[in-house]
């Protein structure tokens, strides 16, 4: 078996059986890192000093009977805008050069308590502001289906890390889609949380009302393993996966305006093998998603920028300019149609909660294009800008409607099927998609 393919929890398993030396795995990740032609494009920063301790304390634990968990020294990759102690976190921006926190993250924190192994920090968009995975100014890491097309954004080295083999799992952060799109452009499994099921405290925000941190992994099982330690909330134990208890709504109308063949098509053909496992399927398309996404442009960029505003203008020559000109998109936006904007989102929210109240998931196509070339991205900003819209659009229903979200591979490269589940409702969903898991293997 090649580990460094291997899932966190196998590892881990593995770990607890004397099959596999925590040590001996992170110097292999280590030197996987180091050889890698791409290394240098996935990984912004290393931390083998705090990984080879952290991988000593975890062998010497599970010799002793004293591991913490499931994962107790199984090495992550970090995106870098998640702070760690005396190492860089510059969130892909020249803005934060040099920007070394004085402590980890809380979710790192937390995670270090439970034995997990910091290997360093992975590339990502600029200010985590597109859902490409294109940063000139740093590095854009290669897709993993083929490099010369896009990763995924924005956590890209994320997601590159785990399916090069490169790590375990990795922690990336998702806003409007940017752990489930480069989870699907990499053939992974990416869970983005309820926004606030995940403590923000050290990350870099882009829009706290929308951000959130989760895992990109190979299998529904690791996603929920690192869940539990991001979130400090029990294992979910999703028992015997059976897709005939599955209840699942697919949602038709926004997600397939403007979507491409080959992602309609593995989604389609994923959601006649879930039917075929004898999951229940319902189509709907309710209007509060349309007046929902149509809110958009209110919401997004005026946060951002208001986050971001005094750094961006102080040296805005430092700065991307398609990624610039996203974030002076929200400059000229008036205070009481933001506020406005959040009253009628919260109504809507509301109504969405009342239409699909019955379902265990909805399903959409994680994104409605597959990755488009760097290249052309590079010097067409027009192209840019539209493909990076469209990459957003389906994972951004979540973010709007304050869902928990997760990408399931279909078996075709590049393209995932999304479940959403209820507000709050993590766990469960959790549930759900290790048997829609099961029906899509």
């Amino acid at each position: 078996m090649d580990w460094l393919k291997a899932p966190a929890a196998e590892q881990g398993r593995a770990i607890l059986a004397g099959l596999l030396s925590p040590v001996e795995q992170t110097e292999a990740y280590l030197d996987a890192i180091a050889r890698h032609p791409y290394g240098p494009r996935i990984f912004a920063r290393q931390t083998p000093t705090r990984a080879r301790a952290e991988a000593i304390a975890a062998h010497d634990r599970a010799k002793a009977g004293l591991r913490r968990g499931l994962l107790d020294g199984v090495a992550l990759s970090w995106k870098d805008n998640i702070d760690s102690a005396g190492i860089a976190t510059e969130a892909g921006s020249r803005l934060l050069a040099g920007r070394t926190p004085v402590r980890d993250a809380a979710i790192l924190s937390g995670a270090t308590l439970q034995g997990l192994v910091c290997l360093g920090k992975t590339h990502m968009t600029e200010l985590a502001f597109s859902g490409l995975g294109l940063n000139p100014r740093t590095a854009t890491p290669p897709n993993s289906f083929d490099p010369a097309l896009a990763p995924g954004g924005s956590s890209s080295g994320a997601a590159v890390s785990v399916a090069m083999g490169l790590a375990a799992a990795a922690i990336g952060s998702d806003t409007g889609g940017s752990i489930r799109v480069p989870a699907a452009w990499n053939g992974l499994v990416g869970f983005k949380p309820t926004t606030d099921a995940v403590s923000a405290q050290g990350v870099v925000p882009l829009c706290p009302s929308f951000d959130v941190a989760g895992p990109i992994a190979r299998t529904v099982e690791d996603c929920a393993e690192i869940f539990a330690l991001l979130s400090g909330q029990p294992g979910v134990d999703p028992g015997e996966p059976d897709p005939r208890r599955l209840n699942l709504l697919v949602l038709d109308g926004v997600p397939f305006d403007d979507a491409r063949e080959g992602p309609v098509a593995a989604f389609e053909e994923a959601v006649a093998r879930l039917a075929k496992a004898g999951a229940r399927i319902t189509h709907a398309a309710p209007a509060c998603v349309a007046e929902a996404m149509a809110l958009s442009p209110t919401l997004f960029a005026p946060e951002a920028y208001g986050i971001w505003r005094d750094q961006i203008e102080d040296a805005p020559e430092l700065m991307y300019p398609p990624i610039l000109e996203r974030f002076r998109g929200g400059r000229d936006m008036p205070a009481p149609d933001f506020v406005a904007g959040w009253v009628k989102l919260k109504r809507l929210r509301a109504d969405w909660a009342r239409q699909v109240a019955g379902y265990d998931a909805v399903l959409v196509p994680t994104a409605p294009i597959l990755p488009p070339d760097v290249d052309r991205l590079l010097t067409e900003p027009a192209f840019f800008t539209t493909e990076n819209l469209l990459t957003l659009r389906n994972t951004r229903i979540a973010n709007l409607l304050g869902l928990p979200a997760i990408s399931l591979p279909t078996g075709h490269p590049a393209c995932g099927i999304s479940l959403m589940g209820q507000a709050g409702g993590d766990r469960a969903l959790l549930v759900a998609a290790a048997s829609a898991e099961h029906a899509l293997l």
